[in-house]
């Protein structure tokens, strides 16, 4: 019985790494340093509100009403999702001007870490700068208040 593979250590919270990968038709083995990728590093929760995502065509209102919480909510979890998938708004029109006023719309600590692992990797990837990471690092714990 194959189990999903976590890819948050239980005990430190790190970025785990995949070492051996087996065939189990052929017992075929590889081993070395492979990562999750990044819907691997998903939390379940952040899992179901994708799957909702690609169900509903991206339509928000039939997620709010899958999901069974209000539009607002759903926005909020969209936008950590797109955060934690380390895409950030497209320019700074599109990032929110202050934080949300309701406040079931804000993200779940999980939601936040998650969104912290994601610009750490991109980080040491060399996708962001210091300056750039902090900033971004600064507006996830604005959006938690």
């Amino acid at each position: 019985m194959a189990h999903d593979v976590i890819a948050t250590c239980p005990v430190c919270a790190h970025e785990l790494a995949v070492t051996r990968l087996r065939c189990g038709e052929c017992g075929t083995t590889i081993e070395g340093e492979f990562g999750v990728g990044r819907y691997g590093r998903l939390t379940r929760d952040q899992t179901q509100v994708l799957e909702s995502f690609l169900r509903s065509r991206g339509n928000l209102r039939d997620m709010e009403r899958e999901l069974g919480i209000s539009y607002p909510t759903v926005r909020a979890r969209v936008e950590a999702l797109v955060r934690a998938l380390g895409f950030g708004p497209r320019d700074e029109a599109d990032a929110p001007a202050a934080a949300p006023a309701d406040p079931a719309a804000m993200a779940t600590p999980d939601e936040i870490a998650s969104g912290r692992r994601a610009i750490l990797e991109r980080l040491s990837r060399r996708e962001l700068s210091a300056e750039a990471a902090a900033e971004a690092i600064r507006t996830l714990g604005r959006d938690a208040r």
